[in-house]
């Protein structure tokens, strides 16, 4: 198959390049490691995650602003978008779902949510409990998990994780202030994001608790560093608008601009996550890997490969059960297709894999296993050692990769047949 051979090695590599910011950008920073300390207090940790979006223009707009009024707009912008009589900027403003979040968010204006607090007891009966207690396996359906805790996953999950690695005890954490806490940072992802959204964020939690008890690394770790690993993990993608960064770009949108104060200001952890610096923790991993030069006796190399760990967690899909990994595949790809409408219907030039007329979810599910996936976990074995859980990551990953493909040949062979029905039609 030429042509499908072409599409393979030519397209899907120019598209899923590392260094082009394909995919939105991670934008959290909770880790203060660098500088040596930990708010241990959690009104300070709220501080800390505010501080990052805090903007004395966008925050005075956010409280002036709530969701009825943002409704109004998009509304309003729906009956008066073909008139002309708003400009593209404005249209994109109004229009995207995110700008309404942004302007209720509860982190934003300060407002822990007033929400029932279900402490652990709640939180440990039945199927939930049951499927807590095999929390450390890789098929944990982080799915079912989240219909079996009502769409509570990432702070049920986190609460039962913090008991599991005695952070709880060890930080002397207030509970209720803690369950706080976390619900803030569970309401403040966008659950209309068909990927990006908190059931996304539990996944990558669940997949960082499982890195960080490989024997390799398990023993060297402090409380300090497994408090930091999980919640980077659970705030890594927070307020994230489902679109990617060069889309914020390119409409003029006040989220580029804070990006690049949140990359002046704190540097660590979740920045890890940021697909346009691929290459730039992969070469460097790759070369600690062949000098055989990691110590993680030594506190900057631990740190450095829990970044590793969170970049593997971030992207580790194609390496879950091919049922768990496929339904994965297609809610990122559904979220790139939105982005696509919107660059369609705003005449802006279309982000690769956000045309569902030639992106196919196949094609860019093996580009994105090719380019990322492959390359980043082929160096996560070397410095596992081969682990168990490594090896079954591997197993998964070779096969659902042979799954795709099938399926991208089957989809190019019902297209040629579509084309010579309809020829001879």
């Amino acid at each position: 198959m030429p042509g499908l051979n072409g599409f393979l090695n030519a397209k899907l590599g120019r598209m899923w390049k590392a260094g082009e910011q394909l995919l939105p950008t991670s934008v959290w920073m909770l880790s203060t490691y660098q500088q040596g300390a930990l708010a241990l207090e959690l009104p300070e940790l709220i501080q800390l995650v505010k501080l990052v979006w805090k903007s004395k223009h966008s925050l005075q707009g956010a409280k002036r602003k709530g969701i009825s009024e943002n409704e109004e707009a998009l509304s309003h912008f729906q009956a008066t978008a073909n008139s002309g009589e708003i400009g593209t900027k404005k249209k994109v403003k109004r229009l995207l779902s995110f700008q309404r979040y942004f302007h209720a968010s509860r982190l934003l204006r300060g407002i822990v949510p007033q929400t029932s607090l279900h402490l652990l007891d709640g939180d440990y009966l039945g199927q939930a409990a049951h499927m807590l207690s095999k929390v450390g396996t890789w098929s944990f359906d982080m799915f079912l998990f989240d219909r079996l805790t009502n769409g509570n996953s990432l702070v049920t999950l986190l609460c039962h994780l913090f008991n599991v690695h005695g952070l709880i005890e060890h930080f002397q954490l207030d509970m209720v202030k803690l369950h706080r806490f976390l619900v803030t940072v569970q309401e403040d992802y966008h659950s209309q994001n068909p990927y990006h959204n908190a059931q996304h964020a539990a996944d990558v939690t669940q997949a960082m608790h499982c890195y960080l008890k490989e024997p390799k690394l398990a023993r060297f770790l402090t409380p300090l560093e497994t408090f930091l690993a999980l919640m980077a993990a659970a705030a890594h993608d927070v307020d994230h608008p489902g679109v990617n960064q060069p889309f914020l770009i390119k409409t003029k949108h006040h989220l580029a601009s804070l990006y690049q104060v949140i990359e002046q200001q704190l540097g660590s952890l979740i920045l890890a996550t940021d697909i346009s610096r691929q290459n730039e923790f992969l070469s460097r991993f790759k070369s600690h890997l062949d000098n055989d030069d990691l110590c993680l006796q030594d506190a900057d190399h631990r740190h450095f490969i829990l970044q590793i760990a969170l970049k593997c967690a971030d992207i580790c899909n194609p390496c879950r059960v091919w049922g768990m990994s496929k339904q994965w595949g297609e809610r990122v790809c559904e979220e790139f297709y939105r982005q696509g409408d919107l660059e369609r219907q705003f005449h802006l030039e279309i982000s690769p894999m956000c045309n569902q007329q030639t992106d196919s979810v196949p094609g860019i599910q093996i580009g994105f296993i090719t380019y990322i996936v492959e390359p980043l976990f082929n160096e996560w074995t070397r410095f596992t050692e081969n682990s168990a859980l490594t090896d079954s990551m591997m197993c998964h990953l070779r096969n659902n990769k042979a799954k795709w493909r099938r399926l991208l040949l089957k989809q190019h062979h019902q297209g040629e047949e579509n084309e010579q029905l309809s020829e001879v039609s």
